[in-house]
């Protein structure tokens, strides 16, 4: 039988310009109009999956809970269908709210340990960053390396299939002009960190 742990907030442990720096970056000022109905989560195909449902992520927000939402595995389970945005009656925008707690956890460095989704982020960006171009097989590796290395020798076959297939590429891909690219991201990354 599982113990319960009491949970207690006190309003000093709450951040009040959360909400604030979450409505800037996700472009979402109806935020604050939430009745919390319930309807994105009863949208939300993977909410029986997450620790806090949309709903309470949204009313966490709001109130300042900013650890326990940024180490909650709710942001890094959303898989982007934008239902619950499509439903709410507040034409509040979830999930670009969702994308702006994913970019504020990764920036902060707080994310689930061990979780492969806030790693596979990172990846993805510092590989497109670096060379203008996704190669799947290293950021794959990478992944797997880093997040769960002894599934490595159970997915041999799988990537030997692939490799032997053209769809595996041993070789990084690029883009030719690189220095642009960074360039443009520079200026993104800036005005991210002036906000």
């Amino acid at each position: 039988m599982a113990s319960l742990e009491p949970r207690i907030h006190y309003e000093a442990d709450l951040d009040p310009s959360f909400a604030r720096e979450i409505i800037a970056s996700s472009g979402s000022p109806s935020l604050m109009s939430c009745i919390q109905c319930g309807t994105c989560s009863s949208a939300c195909p993977l909410s029986l999956y997450m620790d806090y449902t949309p709903r309470r992520i949204i009313a966490m927000v709001r109130e300042g809970f900013k650890k326990e939402v940024l180490r909650s595995r709710t942001i890094w389970l959303c898989a982007s269908c934008y239902a619950c945005t499509v439903e709410c009656p507040k034409q509040i925008r979830i999930t670009d709210v969702m994308y702006a707690l994913k970019r504020y956890a990764i920036r902060e460095g707080v994310h689930p340990p061990r979780f492969p989704i806030p790693v596979l982020a990172r990846l993805f960006y510092d590989t497109v960053r670096r060379r203008g171009r996704l190669t799947e097989s290293w950021v794959v590796a990478r992944l797997y390396l880093q997040t769960m290395p002894l599934r490595i020798p159970g997915m041999s076959t799988l990537g030997w299939k692939l490799l032997r297939r053209g769809r595996f590429p041993l070789l990084p891909e690029g883009i030719r002009d690189r220095r642009g690219l960074q360039r443009v991201l520079r200026v993104v990354e800036r005005r991210e960190v002036a906000r």
